[in-house]
C-alpha cells in the first residue's frame, strides 16, 4: 500500500496536483484518488472534471506499466469542501477553518461542564488555531486544546454554509 501511494504521490505531483487520500476497496480493486491543486490561486480555484481527467489518464498508463499493481476501477476526484485533512502542512493551509478531529486517545476535557470524573475527550468540533511542534492548536468552545497531530485518528474540514 505505502508503495503504491509513493508512487501514485510522485505521479500527480509531477503534474502540478497533491495527493489527498488514497482509498482501496472492494478487495483491492477499487482505487480512489483524491487531489488537489498544489498551488491554488484562491479558496475558488478547485479542482474540475478537466483535472480529474487529466490525472486519470496519467495514472491509467502509470499503472498499466507496473503489472504488480490489480485493480478493475480508478476513480480520481477533488476532496470536496469536507476534504480530510492528514498532513501537517494540510492543518497550516487551512488556519481558522472550522474541523472535526476525531483523536486515537482521548485528552482530558477542560470545558465548563468537565469534572474530575469526566471521561478523556475523543471528539472535537472547532477551529485550527495553528501547529506548533508537532501539536494541532485547536480553539473548540472558546478554549485552546493542544492535541498530538499523530494522536490524530481523523481529521475532515467542516464548513459552515
Amino acid at each position: 500500500m505505502q508503495d503504491l501511494q509513493t508512487l501514485i504521490e510522485k505521479s500527480v505531483s509531477q503534474l502540478g496536483y497533491e495527493l489527498v487520500d488514497l482509498e482501496i476497496s472492494n478487495r483491492g480493486k477499487l482505487l480512489r484518488v483524491f487531489i488537489d491543486k498544489q498551488n491554488p490561486a484562491d479558496s475558488k480555484d478547485s479542482v474540475n472534471i478537466d483535472d480529474c481527467v487529466l490525472v486519470s489518464n496519467q495514472l491509467g498508463n502509470l499503472l498499466a506499466v507496473e503489472h504488480e499493481i490489480d485493480y478493475d476501477r480508478l476513480e480520481v476526484s477533488s476532496p470536496g469542501m469536507d476534504r480530510v485533512l492528514k498532513k501537517e502542512s494540510d492543518y497550516l493551509r487551512f488556519i481558522g477553518e472550522r474541523v472535526s478531529i476525531k483523536l486515537r486517545v482521548g485528552i482530558k476535557d477542560e470545558g465548563p461542564n468537565a469534572t474530575e470524573t469526566t471521561l478523556p475527550r475523543k471528539t472535537f468540533l472547532g477551529l485550527i488555531k495553528g501547529v506548533e511542534d508537532g501539536h494541532l492548536m485547536l480553539d473548540f468552545e472558546g478554549i485552546t486544546y493542544k492535541m498530538a497531530l499523530s494522536n490524530i485518528d481523523k481529521a475532515r474540514l467542516n464548513p459552515v454554509f
